[in-house]
């Protein structure tokens, strides 16, 4: 069989967006937007939005990995809820009359990773795992097995948790920023689940976007009911 020569077709085909076609392409319509300054981003609708999500989302990682021991990956669907939870709050507004400012994709990315931040805490500081191997019900229960030496269990403490949480989230930033340099800026490998979070974000934040949300409300309300 004669292969010289012979084109191999793209196992999937990228169509050109649309002129105009802000869903397909997100960034013709965020090119004309001014970039909000960072510090405008953090509100306290965005930090009370995040707190909520990343308890809602933190019980049921720890559910989850007590149960399965496996961590799920939650990004795209705390970005979907984050917006949810804002436009859904400025619409309530606009219905009474009252002012508010925009709800911008910064913010929504804001306050998305935020919620992801709470779980990964928890599932990362051992809520799920290490720390309740170290309690003195777990050393009872274990007997006279191999390793469990006399007195060798912590009981939980505030100061000795909130210490050891601080070391495990600053730890992995100063982990992160060098492994971003190398992987991402360096060797330009696609973050698949950043890649995803942020399609939905900007795919949200156009003018057809928002079209698609009522959709997105009505299903929710149904799936609610």
């Amino acid at each position: 069989m004669d292969v010289v020569g012979a084109r191999i077709e793209p196992e999937i085909e990228k169509h050109e967006a649309a002129e105009g076609d802000m869903e397909s392409d997100p960034a013709l319509e965020r090119e004309l937007e001014p970039v909000p300054r960072w510090q405008d981003e953090l509100t306290v609708r965005g930090m009370v939005a995040a707190l909520l999500i990343g308890f809602i989302y933190t019980v049921i990682v720890l559910k989850i990995v007590l149960s399965t021991g496996m961590l799920p990956t939650l990004n795209v669907s705390a970005a979907l809820l984050s917006f949810l939870a804002l436009r859904g709050w400025t619409r309530l507004l606009d219905r009474f009359g009252i002012v508010s400012r925009p709800f911008t994709r910064q913010e929504n990315t804001i306050v998305q990773t935020c919620g992801v931040a709470c779980y990964t805490i928890a599932f990362g500081g051992g809520f799920g795992s290490t720390l309740l191997g170290l309690t003195k019900n777990t050393y009872e229960l274990s007997g006279d097995s191999v390793g469990n030496g006399p007195g060798s269990y912590k009981e939980p403490g505030i100061g000795w948790m909130t210490a050891f949480l601080f070391s495990c989230s600053f730890g992995g930033l100063l982990t992160l920023i060098p492994l971003r340099k190398v992987l991402v800026v360096d060797y330009k490998l696609t973050y698949p689940t950043g890649t995803a979070t942020a399609v939905l974000i900007n795919g949200f934040h156009t003018s057809e976007g928002d079209k698609n949300s009522k959709f997105v409300y009505c299903n929710c309300a149904v799936c609610i009911l």
